[in-house]
């Protein structure tokens, strides 16, 4: 471990705390059963990961990051408009062009990408199950960077994110006449 540690920049050391950081925030929020606090709790972690990405100069994934942060409040706000979504859809595409530097910067699109239809346009399990699509491509970009925090972070994610699925499925059966906000209204 004393040489992993020994092998890293500084900028390293901060990114991997960083990612640390981003776990609490994301074990917490998709813990709960609470779309809202969902929300805010992401706000929280994505600040920790734009962080980690510029520390690990990744730069397409630092950007769209801080669009997620600004995806997340509009998706509270404006659930189910496709004309806003459409807009975040279209600056995503705009900043990863901008910022491209390799194929692999394909990770943090498709999860930006996931994320944004997911926030607008569905509640309950089907968000979680998208959300859980863009961990998946997240966690590909923190291999491809090394980010042991950001790794752990959203293997973590996709781990707690199943956990709540399976909670939400069985609350679901159990009290089919009760809606929350964490079921899907139809």
């Amino acid at each position: 471990m004393a040489d992993l540690l020994a092998g890293m920049t500084l900028a390293q050391l901060l990114g991997q705390l960083a990612g640390l950081v981003a776990l609490a925030f994301c074990i917490a929020g998709f813990a709960n059963k609470n779309d809202d606090r969902l929300m805010v709790l992401l706000i929280s972690a994505n600040v920790a990961f734009a962080l980690m990405f510029a520390f690990f100069e990744s730069w397409t994934a630092a950007a769209l990051t801080v669009l997620v942060i600004l995806r997340i409040a509009l998706a509270r706000r404006y659930q189910r408009n496709w004309k806003i979504m459409a807009g975040i859809l279209a600056v995503n595409l705009l900043v990863a062009w901008a910022t491209w530097k390799t194929a692999t910067d394909v990770f943090p699109l498709t999860a930006a990408t996931l994320g944004t239809v997911g926030m607008f346009m569905l509640r309950g399990i089907p968000l979680r199950i998208v959300l859980g699509l863009a961990a998946l491509a997240w966690m590909l970009n923190n291999i491809v960077i090394g980010s042991v925090g950001g790794v752990l972070a959203e293997g973590m994610v996709l781990v707690t994110n199943i956990i709540t699925i399976v909670r939400l499925h069985r609350l679901q059966k159990k009290y089919p006449e009760l809606l929350t906000d964490a079921i899907v209204k139809k």
